[in-house]
């Protein structure tokens, strides 16, 4: 387990007025198609998106090379348009040389509209770019109504510059929801550009 550290650096302001485009389709399509489907009793009941949380493990690196964290910070922070953090180890592991408080990882949780842009960005770009891509899986619901996919390479992002890289890093991001059930989340994923593999 792992824990964040505290005191980032907020991220840099959004203009004025700026409404995603797919907040602005939530609001427009996507909140209508889900009411009629389920029926709510309550404008609250519909589900929506919370939040996203992209993480990154550096396993081993760390032990052997300290600084080895610090590009993965940097790609992140360009991946995810928001200051990342480093994650620390909570327990000492001697098996595997980790000590408490040694960093073993990278994380960034984006809300509003970042979370918006990275989602708009992640199925129209991020995801085609995949090889061999034929959607992602349906099977990776919580059963509270989240949501996580693993990619394997942070170079399907635009930011990223592949003779800058160090190393070819995998990433696991995690979809939060207000969805009571996964059946309701995988709805509103759908909805949102989200590309699932036939059922």
């Amino acid at each position: 387990m792992a824990k964040a550290k505290t005191g980032n650096k907020p991220a840099a302001p959004l203009a004025s007025g700026y409404v995603p485009r797919l907040k602005k389709h939530y609001l427009e399509v996507v909140r209508k198609q889900l009411q009629e489907q389920y029926k709510y009793t309550s404008s609250m009941q519909i589900p929506r998106l919370e939040k996203i949380v992209i993480n990154v493990g550096v396993g081993k690196d760390t032990v052997q090379d300290k600084g080895a964290i610090d590009p993965v910070v940097d790609e992140i922070t360009l991946i995810a348009g928001q200051k990342a953090v480093k994650t620390y180890a909570r327990v000492s592991i001697s098996n595997f040389h980790l000590r408490e408080g040694m960093p073993i990882g990278v994380k960034v949780t984006l809300r509003g509209a970042r979370m918006y842009d990275f989602l708009d960005k992640l199925v129209t770009i991020a995801l085609p770019r995949v090889r061999d891509f034929k959607g992602v899986s349906t099977s990776s619901f919580d059963g509270r109504g989240n949501y996580t996919i693993g990619l394997r390479e942070q170079l399907v992002f635009p930011e990223i510059d592949y003779d800058k890289i160090k190393k070819i890093r995998g990433m696991d991001i995690t979809f939060v929801t207000t969805a009571k059930t996964d059946d309701e989340a995988y709805q509103l994923l759908s909805l949102m550009g989200m590309p699932f593999k036939e059922k």
